[in-house]
């Protein structure tokens, strides 16, 4: 590898790298790696190297690497209008078209559509909405928002707190004190052996009606969630959970974000994890699937409900005082425009589900009978291996040996790319949603090589 040149260099003295260890790679004890282009599921690298790229960047290139489709619809847009903003009743042809597409696709209670640039501003903005809401209504007290252990939200402010991860706390003060946290829906790890997944819903929606009597119901005023857990160990909700969880909100008038940066526009084999869960959301979180990645963009769809009262609020005060420069970029929205038209297209989200129950059931044969797999779950092209040094009793390895690690790295060896996945030792896929039986087979043989270097 070309470690020592200038653009190494370079990268080394000038680059802050997200989720970096920072004082490693400054020090060269990392490596740089540039990737100049990408076909399909393959990504390849300055020095020639071609990888399977089994997470989609960061679950984001639904449809896949060079798609000229997308890439030709963002110059069009470039060279007809690059910019104009969204303020004071402004828009483009691009990001009109594409709020009526997604709006065709989302489900039938959802009303408008406000762009931004990321996951993590899209709930910054829905968090500003859900406080506006509740103050028209004359309820300036409703104002906590309940996440869970284990999701992931961003890493603003508000969305770092909202985000039940502890990387994303640690030292930045974090969270901060309207955000609460209940339990994550997750059976491995909730110390409860035995318990039917149905039980265990009624478990988690019991100790969420508790913490929300506890704090009182009128300062409780939105809920959270992703409708599987993502970056938190890709964690399906065990059987009834949505269902359990919807009618405690409904019982004390909470509302439900749901958020869908990972989920929306086909990954679960629908297209929005709403639909494939049942959840009956007043705002709704989208982000990377929206333009597969090929620009920045994002979205709050609000639901009628909620638009209503943000419409009568305006009425009473004024303009709304929330907006983003880039809100509703022309250049981001053409790539939405693009990449929805190629979703459907290339049929996406059936392949989606087919490919993803293919890739869980070739998983579950390569690893159920693993002496150190605790657990093998998934739903569409949303997978992962859960590690445990026994099986039973279930005991986790220490965190210190990195074995999560060590197997990301390892399959990275055999040109795959898998991640780590935080607090745990799990490896988690979510290839490109064009991914095919045989691209799968390649992953799964080199994930099973790779843990069998690791662990024997």
């Amino acid at each position: 590898m070309l470690t020592n040149d200038q653009l190494a260099e370079w990268d080394r003295e000038n680059f802050f790298h997200s989720s970096t260890h920072l004082a490693q790679h400054a020090r060269g004890e990392t490596d740089t790696r540039v990737i100049t282009s990408g076909s399909g599921v393959y990504i390849t690298d300055r020095d020639g190297r071609r990888m399977l790229d089994a997470f989609a960047g960061l679950y984001c290139v639904n449809v896949g690497y060079g798609r000229t489709e997308i890439a030709e619809a963002i110059a069009k847009q470039a060279h007809e209008l690059a910019y104009y903003h969204s303020y004071v009743g402004h828009g483009t042809e691009a990001s009109i078209t594409l709020a009526k597409m997604i709006l065709d696709r989302a489900p039938a209670t959802m009303s408008k559509v406000y762009f931004g640039q990321s996951g993590s501003d899209a709930n910054e903005t829905n968090i500003k909405l859900v406080w506006y809401y509740n103050n028209i209504l004359g309820r300036p007290e409703k104002k906590k928002i309940i996440s869970r252990w284990r999701g992931y939200h961003g890493s603003g402010l508000m969305t770092g707190s909202l985000t039940g991860l502890e990387l994303f706390h640690k030292k930045f003060d974090l969270p901060l004190t309207q955000v609460l946290h209940t339990d994550a829906p997750h059976t491995l790890r909730s110390g409860v052996e035995g318990m039917s997944d149905e039980a265990f819903s009624a478990r988690c929606a019991e100790r969420l009606e508790a913490m929300i009597l506890a704090e009182g119901p009128g300062t409780v005023a939105a809920f959270i969630g992703e409708p599987i857990l993502g970056t938190g160990g890709i964690i399906p909700p065990p059987a009834g959970y949505w269902t359990a969880i919807q009618a405690v909100l409904k019982k004390y008038d909470i509302l439900l974000i749901a958020d869908e940066v990972v989920t929306g526009f086909g990954r679960l084999g629908t297209m929005f994890g709403s639909d494939h869960y049942g959840m009956q959301a007043d705002i709704i979180t989208i982000a990377k699937g929206l333009t597969s990645a090929y620009a920045p963009l994002s979205g709050s769809i609000v639901s009628d409900r909620v638009w209503q009262v943000l419409a009568d609020g305006t009425d009473e005060n004024g303009p709304i005082g929330h907006g983003w420069t880039y809100s509703a970029h022309p250049i981001g929205a053409a790539a939405g425009v693009a990449n929805l038209k190629l979703i459907d297209k290339m049929g996406l989200v059936q392949n989606s589900g087919a490919a993803g129950a293919y890739l869980l059931a070739a998983l579950r044969t390569a690893f159920d009978d693993h002496t150190h797999v605790a657990e093998v779950r998934g739903e569409g092209l949303l997978c992962a291996v859960e590690f445990a040094e026994e099986r039973s009793p279930l005991k986790f390895f220490d965190p210190t040996r990195k074995i999560g690690p060590a197997i990301a790295a390892a399959m990275a060896r055999r040109d795959v790319i898998a991640r780590a996945m935080p607090q745990g030792d799990i490896i988690g896929f979510a290839p490109p949603l064009c991914i095919t039986e045989a691209e799968i087979d390649t992953v799964v043989s080199a994930a099973r090589e790779a843990v069998d270097e690791v662990l024997g």
